[in-house]
């Protein structure tokens, strides 16, 4: 098969093209013939430039990058039904042990041994990958590969994340960095389930079409304007995938009673001005989420499935010969959305 590879890291030049031998799936997996696969920021850029937290995960080079894909199952290992062959399929790229104490109680996210295609296994960006059955979902009939791919990259932890804010209807929600693709997909996902959303970015017109009322995440006056947008009642939730310090001073004062800080990102590391006193008159909540596990991912297909899309203008598709300007771009901040591969020959 063919397949891009890395053989060392380093700058986006170092993506090549090879021939592999083809995958075959063991017990309990599937081979897919992968028509298209997400660019991810961490997981892909960084990893590829042997930065952490991952490259120092990838264990053996030549490695094939890639995570969460969408295209045809072709071929099952022992055991699997048949029948799964010629599905149209998302997958997800989260690897979990079934024998831990999080996998039992179903939040296989915090899996004791979490590992993921891609870095811990040969991943997406070829012709053909190899997971476990369980990570693929069926897709709609009307749902695109490039689409189906994007939500499987961000619609399970944007589901996971709705959920421990308990998002929903009549709920109102903040979501610092709603321009970028996660950010987008969490806000358009939460305007779905009826909530109202407020979409803070410091490049506002990336905010254009998105179901949400839309705040200059650089303006001076940023805590009045969350506090104006809100109204009296507080924010029930924020949904936080930046953990940027004068971002989290200026809607934390809008937190309502029993409001929810989901937390899944840190950018800078930096510390979160947290007022303990604060939080416990008021009953409020501090949740990291690492990812979305099986029952939150569910979930999203079963939004896919009602009518939920990623929003539009967010999911650009570029061919995988072209992987390296791919990368070029997130690396440079250049890119808007979330950047799908579609592979050759698919």
């Amino acid at each position: 098969m063919k397949a891009l590879v890395i053989r060392a890291f380093g700058g986006p030049e170092v993506l090549e093209e090879a021939e592999l031998p083809d995958p075959v799936p063991g017990p309990g997996e599937a081979r897919v013939r992968v028509h298209a696969v997400v660019v991810a920021r961490t997981k892909d850029v960084a990893a590829r430039a042997g930065k952490p937290p991952f490259a120092q995960q990838i264990t053996s080079l030549p490695h094939v990058l890639g995570t969460e894909h969408a295209g045809v199952i072709d071929q099952v290992g022992p055991g699997l039904d048949d029948d799964l062959v010629g599905k149209r399929v998302a997958v997800s790229a989260v690897l979990s042990c079934s024998r831990c104490r999080a996998c039992g109680l179903s939040r296989e996210e915090a899996c004791s041994e979490f590992r993921l295609v891609g870095i811990h296994r040969q991943g997406s960006y070829a012709e053909y990958c190899v997971v476990p059955v369980k990570n693929v979902r069926e897709i709609p009939a009307e749902v695109g590969f490039v689409e189906a791919a994007a939500l499987a990259a961000n619609g399970g932890v944007a589901s996971a994340q709705l959920d421990a804010g308990e998002v929903g209807l009549d709920t109102t929600v903040l979501v610092p960095g709603a321009g970028g693709a996660l950010g987008a997909t969490v806000a358009a996902l939460a305007a779905f389930r009826g909530a109202r959303v407020i979409g803070v970015d410091r490049r506002p017109p990336r905010l254009a079409g998105l179901p949400l009322v839309a705040l200059d995440a650089a303006a001076q006056d940023l805590p009045e304007r969350i506090l104006e947008a809100v109204g009296s009642a507080g924010l029930d939730c924020v949904v936080d995938n930046l953990g940027v310090t004068a971002l989290c001073e200026a809607y934390l004062p809008a937190l309502g009673a029993l409001g929810r800080v989901v937390v899944s990102g840190a950018i800078n590391h930096d510390p979160i001005p947290i007022r303990l006193l604060q939080f416990y008159l008021r009953s409020q909540s501090l949740i990291g989420v690492r990812t979305g596990n099986r029952r939150q991912i569910d979930r999203l297909w079963a939004d896919v499935s009602a009518g939920f899309r990623p929003p539009a203008g967010f999911v650009h598709e570029i061919p995988w010969t072209q992987v390296s300007d791919a990368h070029a771009s997130i690396q440079s901040g250049g890119t808007h959305g979330q950047l799908v591969l579609t592979v050759d020959g698919s």
